[in-house]
């Protein structure tokens, strides 16, 4: 017993405190204008640099049915959210996925994160009932490098023409569509993504679709190498208009873990139980957010975020 405590104690310490003994920097979270779901570390690819080492079959995170989800997505809406956003693995690779969509798609708009290959193009007719709910379904899809090579080398062989094809079969449906894609050290963004708009050009796409770069977030487990951020830099280097933008403080996301699902602080954090707050949304919007995850410091230093609001 003596030892869990020890445990305990090192743990709230971390939380608080950075190995330097500063007081670590936190969000204090203002509102619920979105909420993610994470549909399960299942996917039909293996990627070997996965923020979520997801693959197929896998099970770190399990997924989701719609009468589970419905509660989450109920309190929600009494507490004026504006969004309800997925991610994965591949969402469709759960079996209740349209159905779950259908349901959220009625009460807000919705935001889908998808690799836009097999899993996704094998329900597309499935796809079409989402036209008819009261909010608009947007899809977000990786599409890593703007040439197939690069992407190919992380994804497999002929998923970059796989997930253009998805992206026309949405497109040709009439769903709003956005581009994930890698973000490398010193990289000519406006270089990079006029190479993008190019590819959208050639293959019939939306040369303006929105895109999202992120940086390397390593995989579940991972430590990174990164400075503390500590409450002084948040108040040196961020305003408070600065941390409203942080995704933490406007966000949250369900977790499914050993058949309990539960609220988690962001989406880059469900690798640490320190970040699981319980099953009340309206309770974890009055808890403080720590900075303590190593990928806390990408959001610090980047903007990074995965949240289109």
């Amino acid at each position: 017993m003596q030892m869990i405590n020890v445990v305990q104690q090192d743990a709230v310490k971390t939380w608080f405190y950075t190995e330097d003994g500063d007081k670590r920097g936190y969000i204090q979270p203002h509102a619920l204008k979105e909420l993610w779901f994470h549909t399960g570390t299942a996917c039909n690819l293996s990627c070997d640099f996965c923020l979520e080492g997801s693959g197929p079959a896998d099970k770190r995170i399990e997924l989701i049915k719609l009468d589970e989800v419905k509660p989450f997505m109920d309190e929600a809406i009494t507490l004026g959210v504006e969004q309800f956003s997925f991610t994965g693995g591949e969402p469709f690779i759960a079996r209740q996925m349209v159905k779950v969509l259908e349901y959220a798609a009625n009460l807000r708009p919705c935001l889908v994160l998808t690799n836009a290959t097999e899993p996704l193009q094998q329900r597309t007719k499935q796809l079409q009932v989402l036209q008819h709910c009261k909010h608009p379904v947007s899809f977000r899809v990786s599409l890593d490098h703007p040439n197939a090579a690069e992407h190919d080398a992380g994804r497999g062989e002929g998923t970059f023409l796989q997930a253009l094809q998805g992206m026309r079969l949405l497109q040709a449906q009439g769903f709003h569509l956005s581009v994930a894609r890698q973000m490398q050290p010193d990289e000519d963004s406006l270089s990079v993504e006029a190479q993008y708009r190019e590819v959208f050009r050639q293959h019939g796409l939306d040369e303006d679709l929105h895109m999202v770069a992120f940086p390397d977030f390593l995989t579940p487990g991972a430590s990174a190498d990164v400075p503390d951020v500590s409450e002084n830099c948040m108040t040196t280097y961020q305003t408070a208009d600065s941390r409203r933008q942080f995704m933490c403080s406007f966000s949250k996301m369900i977790v499914k873990k050993r058949g309990r699902l539960a609220v988690y602080s962001c989406t880059l954090v469900d690798d640490d139980e320190d970040y699981d707050q319980g099953t009340s949304l309206s309770a974890a919007l009055k808890d403080r957010v720590s900075m303590k995850h190593h990928r806390c410091f990408s959001c610090f230093s980047y903007g990074s975020s995965c949240s289109e609001l």
